[in-house]
């Protein structure tokens, strides 16, 4: 019966010497738990009255001395026991959970007396710091202290806690190990009955890896902004150029080749060269450069390149080229390969003023989603093809090295680097859906690791040559020009001329269309921006197509590859000249277009958007 309902009081008759009714009794009061319960018994003997009382009974009567005044006063007094007890289990309770949260909380918990003597401190705070509870009993909080913040935000924290007050902060400590480690922190005091403060408890809460997600966000978004503004600064810088270039190859054709003002126009486009490569790492580095991909292996691109890095490096630096075996197959920009190296050399040349040794090696790898969680990036699975450079110079200082692919951040003196290295190589590897990382220490070298997926399945395109910059070409046949900036338009209609071309000029691809309507004879090749008022290269390509199928059509233009795209250019494989280009260059690709597949159908449309650039200027 006792086991079917709870009841708050019992009063229990206890045979004596009835020895399994004692057992069951003990066991039950056991399993139940706290419960008001009185025996009543007479001539029992000690052991199992004692039996019964310490398995939980509160109280026991013998019947002889059973009356009213004893009984009220027994179920009193075992009613307020029990109540008591139940008391006492609710805080202990309370006090296990307390126990247990506090110990197994994610957050660290610091607890010190009133003058700031550690007294207490969780898992948390050892897995953390990685100081053990033991180690910092006794001590002051001092040995977190990074040295990252001024002494007057500890003299707050104590002027803000001394009253009573909570005070918060995010703080940068140092662990055991000499990490650092961002917090975000809470020191609030702790009160006795009569409301002193007797001690303060510290909570904390690991920041680090939050922060670092932050931050690497905000870097994306940041080299996302100043790519923008870069495609689009180049854009402008190549109109520029190429007017300036333009006007002092006019120039240099109408003076003495050996007089001071021949010296002089050569140091202009001297000077406009290094600009045209300066917009090219623009163009790297907001990830909009022209590219003339093809499927090729790494290694002979690399080692053809290889071949010319000694003049750069110089003499007293070792370079080694280890090419790895049944390398991958990657679609590449040889150009864009150049440029890596390039830049990668240099600044190991300058690692390296004592001489050194510089080695690039190849190599095969398959990533997995093991090494995309060890580098925290989401990293397609798959073949890539690794292209490693290993310096053996002064490396790069940890401070410095979550910056190495920012724009315009450079340690060098000023004058002796743009900051732009880096920031390309990153742009160019990003462009051809890869990933780079860069290992160094302070006195160790750096060994940058650039994986280009490999392109699965796809052959290994024939190199198509390349045709001389300074091959001045020359023709009879009818050119009709189409630019919007009237001096660009002018010096590249005078050149032509120069060169036995008869030249249509039209300022847009409207007034291309009344040009191209009033001229009764055959127009060979129309050559054409991009980007214009009132009708599109594209477009105009599209109604000549119509109109005159027998004209081919060169499209310039300063905007980057996939604006041209989107402009509805065709065929920008052979047909596409990237500004800034000299004049002779200009002249060049138009006796190429003319010459190029006489019988193959003019104005071919490109296939994909991510179709090859043939040529990409400004180089010479």
């Amino acid at each position: 019966m006792l086991q079917q309902a709870a009841y708050g009081l019992v009063l229990f008759e206890h045979a004596t010497g009835d020895a399994a009714a004692t057992k069951l009794l003990s066991d039950f009061l056991h399993t139940r738990g706290a419960m008001p319960f009185i025996l009543l018994t007479e001539h029992a003997d000690e052991k199992a009255i004692a039996e019964i009382i310490q398995a939980g009974a509160y109280d026991c009567m013998e019947r002889s001395q059973l009356n009213g005044a004893n009984l009220v006063r027994t179920i009193r007094c075992a009613l307020s026991l029990h109540s008591s007890q139940q008391q006492r289990q609710i805080a202990e309770e309370s006090l296990r959970k307390l126990s247990r949260a506090v110990e197994q909380s994610a957050d660290t918990i610091m607890v010190t007396n009133s003058e700031g003597v550690i007294e207490y401190v969780n898992p948390a705070f050892e897995a953390l710091t990685g100081y053990s509870r033991e180690e910092v009993m006794g001590r002051a909080p001092d040995m977190l202290k990074s040295g990252q913040q001024a002494p007057a935000l500890y003299c707050e924290l104590w002027e803000t806690i001394r009253p009573g007050e909570i005070c918060r902060n995010i703080l940068v400590n140092r662990k055991k190990n000499s990490d650092l480690y961002y917090v975000d922190e809470s020191v609030s005091s702790i009160r006795d009955g009569d409301g002193r403060i007797t001690h303060y408890v510290s909570n904390g809460r690991d920041l680090t890896g939050r922060l670092r997600v932050e931050a690497k966000l905000l870097q994306s978004q940041k080299m996302d902004a100043i790519g923008r503004l870069a495609g689009g600064v180049a854009h402008d810088f190549n109109n520029l150029l190429t007017i300036i270039t333009s006007y002092s190859e006019l120039a240099l054709d109408t003076v003495a080749p050996a007089s001071p003002t021949h010296l002089r126009i050569q140091e202009i486009l001297s000077a406009a060269h290094r600009a045209t490569d300066l917009t090219r790492q623009l163009l790297a580095f907001s990830r909009k450069q022209p590219q003339a991909l093809r499927v090729a292996d790494l290694n002979p691109v690399i080692g053809a390149i290889v071949k010319t890095l000694d003049r750069l490096i110089g003499e007293d630096i070792e370079l080694a080229f280890v090419p790895g075996e049944k390398l991958g197959r990657v679609r590449l920009d040889p150009v864009q390969i150049e440029q890596i190296l390039l830049n990668l050399a240099a600044n190991s040349r300058d690692a390296m003023p004592e001489g050194g040794r510089f080695t690039i090696e190849t190599s095969n790898a398959y990533l997995d989603e093991q090494f995309a969680d060890r580098k925290r990036a989401v990293i397609p699975t798959g073949r890539y093809a690794v292209l490693t450079m290993t310096d053996t110079g002064s490396g790069i200082p940890a401070e410095n090295l979550p910056h190495v692919f920012e724009p315009f951040y450079t340690t060098k003196p000023a004058g002796q680097g743009t900051g732009l290295g880096l920031a390309t190589v990153y742009g160019i590897v990003k462009q051809n859906n890869g990933f780079i990382w860069v290992y160094s220490e302070a006195g160790m070298g750096t060994i940058f690791k650039i994986y280009l997926p490999c392109a699965e399945g796809q052959a290994a395109a024939a190199e198509v040559p390349e045709w001389g910059a300074d091959a001045v070409l020359r023709g009879t046949e009818t050119v009709l020009l189409v630019e919007d900036e009237d001096a660009l338009r002018w010096a590249a209609a005078e050149f032509l001329r120069l060169r036995g071309y008869d030249v249509l000029e039209a300022r847009d691809g409207v007034d291309a269309l009344s040009v191209s309507s009033h001229h009764a004879s055959k127009i060979d090749v129309a050559v054409t921006d991009v980007v214009m008022p009132h009708m599109s290269g594209g477009q105009l390509a599209n109604e000549l197509k119509t109109l005159r199928p027998e004209t081919r059509v060169l499209f310039v233009s300063g905007y980057a590859g996939q604006t041209v795209v989107d402009h509805k250019v065709f065929d920008v494989e052979h047909n596409f000249l990237q500004k800034p280009f000299t004049l002779k260059q200009l002249a060049g690709k138009v006796r190429s277009v003319l010459d190029h597949n006489r019988n193959a159908t003019p104005n071919r449309p490109s296939e994909a958007l991510g179709h090859p650039f043939g040529i990409t200027a400004g180089s010479g």
